[in-house]
């Protein structure tokens, strides 16, 4: 039976409050396709949705995906790229070509799975 094509992707959608307790984190089921557009995540959040979606492409049997994070000033770039430089299941990683997003997405290629 195939695996199924979405996952539930953790995302801490509350942060921190004035009281210092932290809200429980909210998990949302996205689609895993060959591509993420991190757009509509808050910052804070881009490390743990990038890790999930990476465990999870991974084990769908992807070999290649692209994570969409925008152009601006290069801040989630690298944020992404951070996770990506020491991820177990990423064996490289580059700005995607032009067609594809240019330096506003990166190409991921992930190990194979085992």
């Amino acid at each position: 039976m195939p695996a199924p094509r979405s996952a539930r992707v953790g995302a801490e959608l509350a942060g921190t409050r004035d009281d210092a307790s932290a809200e429980p984190a909210e998990l949302v089921e996205l689609p895993i396709e060959d591509f993420i557009d991190l757009h509509p995540f808050p910052p804070r959040d881009i490390p743990s949705v990038v890790d999930d979606y990476l465990r999870a492409a991974h084990a769908r049997g992807f070999r290649e995906v692209r994570l969409i994070h925008g152009r601006g000033i290069g801040v989630q770039r690298e944020r992404v790229r951070s996770v990506l430089s020491t991820h177990p299941v990423v064996t490289e990683y580059h700005d995607a070509p032009p067609e594809r997003g240019g330096w506003g997405a990166t190409v991921v290629v992930l190990k194979n799975a085992s």
